[in-house]
């Protein structure tokens, strides 16, 4: 068996997700896992798919041939793992909107080998002020060589001057 990751982006619309789960299970493969979303009139998401070799091809053309339906996909091959021993980390933030906080947060995360697994973000307006709040949640692969207490410091820095709450958390 073979294993697919898929990328898809498509206006949003009543069965979009009816018709690409449709082709891939008129080719035999099995939907293992997907994270999906409507944003700003655009429906986006990422799927992992198991197909058999002898199928693999077919689904390959037919996905592709839903770009006649204005569903653009995108394929490629599952990866491995990274290598490595690492903890799952739970990363919440929330500050006044700025440009530059994604931006900045992640360059901390990468010169500490930490791998981002997830990340969702948001900016609304805040229940008293109206002022722009964004707000971050994600997980986090931390190296196990790396404490959850080092890891805090080195983004404790940066919350000060990006002037955001940040907490950090052992995943469940």
């Amino acid at each position: 068996m073979d294993h697919l990751v898929l990328t898809v982006i498509a206006e949003d619309q009543p069965g979009l997700v009816e018709r690409i789960a449709a082709c891939i299970a008129a080719h035999g493969g099995n939907w293992l896992e997907s994270r999906m979303a409507r944003m700003a009139g655009q429906f986006a998401g990422i799927l992992r798919v198991e197909v058999a070799a002898e199928a693999h091809a077919g689904l390959i053309q037919a996905l592709q041939a839903l770009g006649s339906q204005g569903i653009r996909v995108q394929l490629a091959a599952s990866g491995s793992e990274p290598a490595g021993r690492y903890s799952a980390i739970r990363l919440e933030l929330v500050g006044n909107d700025r440009p530059g906080i994604v931006r900045d947060i992640t360059r901390v995360l990468a010169e500490q080998g930490v791998n981002l697994e997830s990340l969702l973000t948001e900016v609304a307006p805040a229940p008293m002020s109206g002022e722009l709040l964004f707000t971050a949640e994600a997980l986090l692969a931390v190296p196990e060589t790396l404490s959850l207490e080092q890891l805090q410091a080195h983004l404790e820095t940066l919350a000060d001057d990006l002037m955001v709450e940040l907490n950090l958390r052992q995943d469940d």
